[in-house]
């Protein structure tokens, strides 16, 4: 009789699998509370949070947080408006070049950052437009994009229009029932969609290189430490918020998202 459970060899090569990807995150929540200021002394000596205050007290590292958190703000925000409609422009429409314009909005997120990045240095230096916090911006927007219109686009696949055909019958107008039918039904896609383009753009290092100018995002301020070994401690609690900082939001949106099939909205 065949069996769905894998084998014990598989199972073992997969959690070894698992175990060698995340050993060098969790070596760097070890050493972000190490009482040692060297940059690696294995074991720990001890506990401390000495190196949290340090860090939380640098103005350069909370001026980073702070430009990191307006940009993935300001990108999360364009994204939800601009996916959301496209979603709602293609999900049932049939018309002369929708599979181009679809392939121009997933794009961004297929191609490489580097040629994004080199992309976009070289239209915003043909527009005279100086890189700074507009830019990185809109850098990051191109692809926080194209989350929110897969997350909204597969919610209104899943979407009985019969709903929205009743509103309709039922006087309400378009605004109406995009506002009491619709809205609800792609609440959680939204929210998760949201959640997943901030994740992104927080901790996004490649396309930012291209698009920052002098502008420094938490990202790049990690990578410029990479040259200051004496900063090795503070340099790992900082690695250890960003992570946290990403890791929640992507936690968060599949909790949201884990039971697609019995959500609001969906055929069921």
């Amino acid at each position: 009789m065949h069996s769905e459970r894998a084998g014990m060899p598989l199972r073992l090569l997969a959690w070894g699998g698992l175990a060698f990807l995340h050993a060098p995150i969790l070596l760097i929540v070890v050493y972000a509370f190490n009482t040692e200021d060297a940059a690696f002394s294995f074991p720990p000596r001890g506990f401390t949070l000495k190196w949290l205050g340090i860090a939380l007290g640098r103005a350069d590292v909370l001026e980073a947080v702070k430009l990191s958190l307006q940009v993935a703000a300001l990108a999360t925000l364009i994204a939800l408006v601009l996916g959301s409609l496209a979603s709602l422009a293609l999900y049932r429409r049939t018309f002369f070049g929708k599979s181009a314009i679809s392939l121009l909005l997933i794009l961004p997120i297929a191609l490489p950052g580097i040629v994004t990045g080199l992309a976009l240095l070289s239209a915003f230096k043909a527009l005279g437009i100086a890189p700074g916090l507009v830019t990185i911006v809109i850098g990051h927007a191109t692809f926080c994009v194209v989350i929110v219109y897969n997350n909204v686009v597969g919610r209104l696949r899943r979407t009985a229009h019969s709903q929205i055909e009743a509103s309709l019958d039922l006087g309400a107008d378009g605004w109406q029932t995009f506002r009491y039918i619709m809205l609800p039904n792609l609440g959680s896609a939204l929210l998760a969609g949201g959640m997943l383009a901030f994740a992104l753009s927080f901790d996004e290092i490649i396309v930012t290189t291209f698009t920052a100018g002098h502008e420094r995002t938490l990202p790049i301020w990690l990578l410029n430490q990479l040259s200051r070994p004496r900063d090795v401690p503070v340099t790992n609690v900082v690695a250890l918020l960003v992570m946290l900082a990403t890791m929640l939001p992507i936690l968060g949106a599949w909790y949201l998202t884990r039971d697609g099939d019995s959500v609001a909205g969906s055929d069921k």
